[in-house]
């Protein structure tokens, strides 16, 4: 029996791709040039007040005049679009041909919302992955798709990539009763990286060359119409005309991109400026060239950021409380006797519902090279677990559980537990939390050539028992590890229990607070916690 159609007989329970939307994302690409071993890299930080459910679309071939069903958050059915004769299987957000894409909302002008367009950004994402083998031909995808059948959602930029080439994918609605979207997409240069966060970054961009860009060609006419574009003020310019942001915005968005790009090339010593909302600072550039390749871990390590070691460090200050925790509750704006602040916004957020770095390899067959590493929760607390791109099951405890619910089946509930109990000593926390980490993933990272190796040499003859092969590896390994995030939980339990921590002979230590927290204490409540110092004295408690 072929293989597509043996797929089409597994029982795999399909709703929307993402179980809730996803209004602050981080992404990063690599290309495969700015990489140590020549891999393609996509990143992705899925924010957002969800529990999502790990999915995969088996490869399917389709009867002519089959449809595809097309819905809403809450079931509602929008409509539905034709099957092409063959769709590619997905797992996750990468198909079998390690086509991977991810999103980051930009919102744009609100006012371009057409609510009777049919499709949502993440509509786009799965269906163009089940329609296209390159990330070139995905961007065409997404293109026909929002002509012929309208868009619905905000303003998104896309990452979409292959093992060959990176692109970035930037798109706008045409407003109420408007026809398709306005997008437009350039290829990244090899031995680049870019990153996006909720903003914007395409500017100018070559009209003439459609190797390196694509858009759609009546979009300068509509800008201009609408104002936002004056052709006598020199080349139209995406982000100006599409995407104006407030000087809060700018600390929401840029600086991540920012923080993503001074940790990869700090040679480049890129101003704080723009993202802090100063008038006249120079936007970053759309992509850079890192100071040094990077391997699958630095990827891991720059979506762990939380500014440290610059002015915007959110483990320092009194808003880090006695722990030094990073993480702040929402909203991120907030006034104060009439003056409007803000928090910083990190890329490792405890909002974070799933994250993925996506692995793409030219040099490796297509089921063997194209690997999502996956990960629950915020991207400090979590632990990358490898996906291979074709495998036929997914690890259960990834696929159950609500967010109404908590249960230990359920792989979201386990790393938010450990997240969430972190929070009451992130300093001490947070190194236990790394060294179980850092032993899990350093340990798939040393095993996944050996594996690799095998199942290439598996698929040369038979590319069924490859399959099988690389499929209980994935799932057996994100149980183990999921198994070991509870007893990792279990032990900060006990080892941090009621305020003190125990050594390693379970002895209770009474540890307090750190000194220059004290201190900050004491500025504001200098008398309230004094005891006498002469005899005779009362200390008087500070008057709120």
């Amino acid at each position: 029996m072929p293989r597509a159609l043996t797929r089409l007989l597994l029982p795999v329970a399909l709703t929307a791709l993402l179980a809730a939307p996803a209004l602050a994302c981080t992404n990063l690409i690599v290309s495969p040039g700015a990489s140590a071993d020549g891999s393609v890299y996509v990143t992705y930080t899925c924010d957002g007040e969800f529990h999502p459910t790990l999915q995969r679309i088996p490869a399917g071939d389709h009867e002519p005049g089959e449809m595809q069903e097309i819905k809403h958050w809450n079931d509602k059915v929008l409509g539905e679009i034709p099957y092409p004769p063959h769709t590619f299987g997905v797992v996750n957000l990468m198909n079998d041909h390690q086509v991977s894409i991810a999103e980051t909302t930009t919102v744009g002008r609100p006012e371009l919302v057409n609510p009777d367009g049919m499709l949502h950004y993440w509509h786009l994402m799965r269906l163009s992955l089940q329609r296209a083998s390159t990330a070139r031909e995905c961007v065409e995808v997404m293109g026909r798709l929002v002509d012929e059948f309208g868009y619905r959602s905000s303003g998104e930029s896309y990452c979409i990539a292959d093992p060959h080439e990176t692109w970035i994918m930037e798109m706008v609605g045409p407003g109420e009763g408007g026809h398709g979207a306005y997008w437009v997409a350039l290829r990244i240069p090899d031995g680049y990286i870019s990153a996006f966060a909720n903003g914007g970054r395409i500017g100018t961009f070559p009209l003439q060359n459609s190797d390196k860009c694509l858009y759609t060609k009546d979009m300068i006419d509509f800008a201009t119409e609408k104002g936002w574009y004056d052709p006598a003020s020199g080349p139209f310019n995406w982000r100006e005309a599409f995407h104006p942001q407030t000087p809060q915005q700018l600390r929401y968005t840029a600086t991540r991109v920012w923080s993503i790009f001074r940790r990869a090339a700090p040679s480049l010593e890129l101003s704080p400026d723009y993202h802090r909302g100063g008038g006249g600072a120079e936007p970053y550039p759309l992509w850079i060239k890192p100071d040094h390749k990077l391997t699958t871990a630095d990827v891991f390590a720059l979506m762990r950021d939380h500014y440290e070691g610059t002015a915007y460090d959110m483990t320092q200050g009194v808003d880090a409380g006695p722990g030094s925790d990073p993480r702040h509750l929402r909203p991120m704006g907030f006034e104060v006797e009439g003056v409007k602040y803000t928090w910083e916004r990190p890329i490792s957020t405890q909002q974070t519902g799933f994250s993925m770095v996506c692995q793409m390899r030219s040099w490796l067959p297509d089921m063997v090279g194209g690997v999502s590493w996956y990960g629950l929760d915020d991207t400090d607390f979590t632990c990358y677990t490898p996906l291979y791109c074709d495998i036929d099951a997914l690890p259960g405890s990834f696929t159950t559980g609500s967010l109404g619910q908590f249960s230990w089946d359920s792989a979201w509930w386990v790393f938010n537990f450990v997240s969430n109990f972190s929070g009451l000593r992130y300093d001490k926390m947070i190194g236990d939390v790394r060294t179980v980490r850092n032993e899990i993933e350093n340990h798939y990272l040393d095993l996944q050539p050996a594996v690799e190796k095998a199942a290439a040499e598996l698929l040369k003859t038979d590319p069924e028992l490859a399959c099988s092969y690389l499929t209980d590896y994935s799932v057996m390994h994100a149980e183990d590890m999921v198994v070991k995030w509870r007893k990792l939980g279990e032990y900060l339990l006990t080892k941090y229990n009621d305020g003190y921590i125990k050594d390693e002979k379970g002895s209770p230590h009474e540890v307090g607070y750190p000194e220059a927290w004290l201190k900050k204490v004491l500025e504001q409540r200098p008398d309230q916690f004094r005891l006498p110092q002469d005899e005779g004295e009362l200390a008087k408690p500070t008057e709120y």
